[in-house]
């Protein structure tokens, strides 16, 4: 990302760019920066901008072969195309053969590194990974926005909005943004501030279900249910998210008890550093491996029973919580061992 930021300051562009990465915060962010040091604001002659998965690759050739009008640089900027994933090779040999005066800006969720497409990228032009960032890198990121903004925060309260919005930069400027105007009079944000007003993601309210289940503190673990209820989300969606995160605590309990490293967890099974260290790893050690192999077949068939038409969803999902949260809960399991 250095690249980019030098690129633009120096004024010395390449002609392709490749943005990619589970980070749409910052995706977004450097195809901005990009687009407005490439072209002005207001020329429409010179930006043509495609998305979606049914763009024209001959269309976009057609346009990256024609002379910028009346000025230095033709822009194309290309989002969302899956063509790094499903292959496109009359884009693959354009990015070889692009004009001095044209300039793409491609932006993906995710890539194929084997692909013709990526490799041309990357041998042209420069590919930056738009990653989820870490806590430190986030928490220094929170503290410059409330700079600009003359706020600052208390390390209690920059710890506790982190765990309720999660790592996505966009929620997390989202929840600053409300902050900054709630404390529009004040120059200090408290942790009763972030507790009062900010969203608790529904990743991270499953996360506290889990761990009501793992304490058999039903009470808890219903009333989180119901809190999602009441926010209109579906149950099929609230099981599925149960499952996932059992899955997860899973792997992660696998991993460690075969002593792989957390940089090893993280890396192979796609999680945060920041909420293994702090949250997978310590939640998987209030589980048993039995119990959470059962709480994964438990999922299993309450979506089947829904989809069989032989439980209503909500009632479905709202068992397993009861079953998994008793106090006897994995009695048959360990009664199996």
């Amino acid at each position: 990302m250095k690249r980019i930021a030098q690129d633009i300051k120096s004024g010395q562009f390449g002609n392709i760019y490749l943005l990619y990465g589970e980070e749409a915060y910052l995706r977004r962010q450097y195809r901005d920066n990009l687009k407005k040091a490439l072209v002005p604001e207001d020329d429409a002659m010179n930006c043509s901008v495609y998305a979606g998965k049914d763009i024209d690759a001959g269309e976009v050739a057609d346009i990256a072969g024609t002379m910028p009008f009346f000025a230095e640089r033709r822009v194309i900027i290309i989002e969302n195309s899956g063509w790094f994933k499903s292959g496109n090779d009359k884009i693959a040999e354009l990015v070889k053969t692009i004009p001095d005066s044209t300039y793409m800006i491609f932006v993906e969720g995710e890539v194929d590194k084997r692909g013709k497409l990526y490799k041309a990228v990357s041998a042209k032009g420069y590919a930056a990974l738009c990653e989820m960032q870490d806590e430190a890198t986030l928490k220094k990121w929170v503290l410059g926005l409330l700079k600009k903004e003359a706020k600052q925060i208390t390390p209690d309260a920059l710890n506790l909005l982190i765990d309720k919005t999660g790592t996505s930069m966009e929620n997390i400027r989202r929840e600053v943004e409300k902050l900054v105007c709630y404390k529009y009079y004040d120059e200090g944000i408290t942790a009763s501030d972030v507790e009062e007003l900010c969203i608790v993601q529904i990743q991270n309210q499953i996360f506290d279900m889990v761990e009501a289940v793992a304490q058999k503190n039903q009470k808890r673990a219903l009333e989180l249910y119901y809190n999602l209820l009441a926010l209109k989300e579906a149950p099929m969606k609230i099981l599925a998210l149960i499952a996932r995160q059992f899955h997860m605590l899973l792997q992660v309990k696998e991993m460690k008890t075969k002593g792989y490293q957390e940089s090893d967890i993280a890396s192979q099974t796609g999680l945060n550093p920041y909420f293994l260290r702090k949250k997978y790893i310590p939640q998987a050690a209030q589980f048993k491996q039995p119990q959470l192999e059962a709480a994964l077949r438990t999922c299993v068939e309450a979506e089947e029973r829904v989809k069989t038409g032989r439980m209503p969803d909500v009632l479905s999902v709202e068992l397993i919580i009861v079953g998994l949260s008793a106090e006897n809960g994995y009695r048959k399991e360990k009664e199996a061992k």
